[in-house]
Parts: structure tokens; C-alpha cells; sequence
């Protein structure tokens, strides 16, 4: 399961979000470091496209896809160099496949903050700098240790070096390496370097209760921020997800809430780390599958059991709004509706698929 660390300057809201978020009960309080050791949750991915197909197929059970978010100790300046509680929440970040970013836009005179003002977009500059510092220390150790072997055969790890020294450099302009536009392969490789300006990011804007909802609140300074942005009350989506669902409805209603933010935070977290769904339907249980975008139909099917993918013959696929349409699955076979697929063909977002494999 992927997962994705919520991090930020001490008191901003992280572990009030993580709560909402997992319905957890993760320590919350208003000085820095509440959180010392990481809090983890699992959660599942909000779906429309679960919903429809089972409300139309009535399964006797519905499993949607999950993220894990994992809650980790604030970070403050100097953080590359140790300070606070700086080691460890770079250990702990850089276990994670993506990073949400909690940036505190509220006010509130009684909860600390690390600076005098509130100031968003300086808050994502602290943190950005220490990342890029983090990286530049831990790649300049790497280059050292490789030297030698690029020297000894210069065509063998031409590529390699070429890679790591285009990091260097980047790294040195203060670019983060999510914004080099690299393909799978290096981004694996900065991951297997424990690299973390290569994680996909996204903020969270803490903002204040007032105008949640209703497009009132303050304004919001970070626009210009080269990430996508998910504006959410923590504190009101942690009291929205202790009411009942009936209450939970008439709640937002009241504050003109039309979709959680927590709904769109973990949508657009599953979105940054390249993830699509697709659906199966087996022994009457509909279940959400998250794979990467361009993963092929036997690695899909590697997915429900490894023996499927060594197996694996074929898959019969539909579009989900077909399968609503039409009511299920069998009927889109008896109108010769559904598409057969290979070992080469790409699973699509919304694809609904029944695989046949040698056991």
C-alpha cells in the first residue's frame, strides 16, 4: 500500500488532520512536538464510481482502494542539520511516496506558532529549504562513494552520472526535483537514493472555521505555489467525521459544505502519486483496486494474487458507466459488449475486469 506523509512547521494542524482523516486518536496540543513518534492510519479512497456500481449491482460486499497517511513530528529550521527533531523526521519522510504538506492559514492567539505572523507561503519556503538541503547533503555523500566506479568504466555508468550530477545541480539552483519532469526510472532511483524533493507534493491550507464552506474565509496568499493546493478546516473535518452520517449531512449542509475537503485532500493525494482504480466483481464482492497509470493487465492481475499474473491468459473488460448502465456484467457479455484484452494492453481508470489465469 502507498503511502503518504503529512508534514509541516510545528502547530499547524497536522495531527488535527491526521485525526480527521483516519478518525484516529492521535495526540493533539497546542506546543511544538506533540507528535514525537509517527502516527499511522489507513484510509479509504472516497470513489463516486464505487458508489454507482454498488448501487446498481448490490453486492454483498464493497471494498474501496486505501492510502496509508502516516503523521510525522513537526520540523522546524535547521532540521537538515539535526535541529529538533530534524533526524528523524527525515528518516521518517523518506519512507513515504508522497508528501502532504500542512501549511497553517489560520489565526488563533492561543495555539503557538513558530513565527510571530502567519505566513503560508513562507512556512512551504522553510521546509522546501530544508528538503533541498537534506537532498544536497545526502547526494553529495552518494556522488563521493560512486566516483571510483565511474571513473573505472566511464561508458557502464555514463547514464548514472549523468543523472546524479543533473540532481547536483538542480539541487544547487534550490530546485526541487519534482520539478525536472523525470520519467518512472528516475524516480525510482531518487527514491531508492532516499531523495525527497523527487516526492510528489501537495499543501494543505489549514484555514480558519469562519467561511469554510461558504467561499468566505481568508484569503488564501499561496496561489503561487508550484503544487496543487487542498483547502481544509481541520478542525471542522475532525468534528464532521465524529457525527453520525445523517448529522455528518445536515452539518455540512449548514455550513454549505458540498464536498469534505478531507474528500478532495485524499482524492488529489491519490492523483499526485499517478494512481488509477479499476474494479472487480468475484464471488458477489465488488472491490477498488489502485494501480500506476500504464500498468499492464498481468501486473493488475498481480495485484489480487501473484498467481494470477504468472497465469495470467486474458482479461474481459468494461467501462464502469457501461456496467451501470447495463446492470452487470453478464448482460454486457450476452450483448457482445465486452472487450478482450492481452499481456500488452494497459489498464484504464474505470475499467471493470474479470481475468482468466492457468491456477
Amino acid at each position: 500500500m502507498l503511502a503518504a506523509g503529512i508534514v509541516g512547521l510545528p502547530n499547524v494542524g497536522k495531527s488535527t488532520l491526521f485525526n480527521a482523516l483516519t478518525t484516529g486518536h492521535a495526540q493533539v496540543d497546542s506546543y511544538p512536538f506533540t507528535t514525537i513518534d509517527s502516527n499511522l492510519g489507513v484510509v479509504p479512497v472516497p470513489d463516486s464510481r464505487l458508489r454507482e456500481l454498488e448501487r446498481v449491482i448490490r453486492p454483498e460486499e464493497c471494498v474501496p482502494s486505501h492510502i496509508e497517511f502516516i503523521d510525522i513530528a513537526g520540523l522546524v529550521q535547521g532540521a537538515s542539520r539535526g535541529e529538533g527533531l530534524g533526524n528523524q523526521f527525515l528518516g521518517n519522510i523518506r519512507q513515504v511516496d508522497a508528501i502532504v504538506h500542512v501549511l497553517r492559514a489560520f489565526k488563533e492567539s492561543n495555539v503557538a506558532h513558530v513565527f510571530a505572523e502567519v505566513d503560508p507561503v513562507r512556512d512551504a519556503q522553510v521546509v522546501e529549504t530544508e528538503l533541498i538541503l537534506a537532498d544536497l547533503e545526502l547526494l553529495k555523500r552518494a556522488v563521493e562513494k560512486r566516483r571510483k566506479e565511474w571513473q573505472t568504466d566511464p561508458r557502464k555508468y555514463a547514464a548514472e552520472r549523468e543523472h546524479f550530477e543533473s540532481y547536483l545541480e538542480s539541487l544547487e539552483k534550490g530546485t526541487p526535483l519534482r520539478d525536472l519532469g523525470l520519467g518512472r526510472f528516475q524516480r525510482q532511483e531518487l527514491k531508492a537514493l532516499g531523495l525527497l524533493t523527487g516526492k510528489p507534493l501537495l499543501y494543505a491550507a489549514n484555514v480558519s472555521e469562519e467561511g469554510y464552506g461558504s467561499g468566505e474565509m481568508d484569503p488564501w496568499p499561496g496561489s503561487d505555489l508550484q503544487a496543487s493546493v487542498v483547502l481544509v478546516s481541520a478542525k471542522i473535518e475532525m468534528e464532521l467525521g465524529q457525527l453520525e452520517p445523517d448529522e455528518r449531512v445536515l452539518f455540512m449542509e449548514e455550513l454549505g459544505i458540498v464536498e469534505s475537503g478531507l474528500e478532495r485532500l485524499v482524492d488529489t493525494t491519490f492523483r499526485i502519486l499517478g494512481l488509477i482504480r479499476f474494479y472487480t466483481l468475484v464471488n458477489n464482492k465488488l472491490r477498488a483496486w489502485e494501480v500506476e497509470k500504464g500498468t499492464r493487465a498481468p501486473q493488475a492481475a498481480g495485484k489480487i494474487h501473484t498467481d494470477m499474473e504468472k497465469g495470467f491468459i486474458r482479461a474481459q473488460v468494461a467501462r464502469w458507466d457501461q456496467v451501470v448502465e447495463h446492470g452487470s456484467l453478464q448482460e454486457l457479455h450476452t450483448q457482445g459488449l465486452l472487450r478482450t484484452e492481452g499481456k500488452e494492453s494497459e489498464v484504464e481508470d474505470g475499467d471493470v475486469i474479470e481475468f482468466f489465469f492457468h491456477p
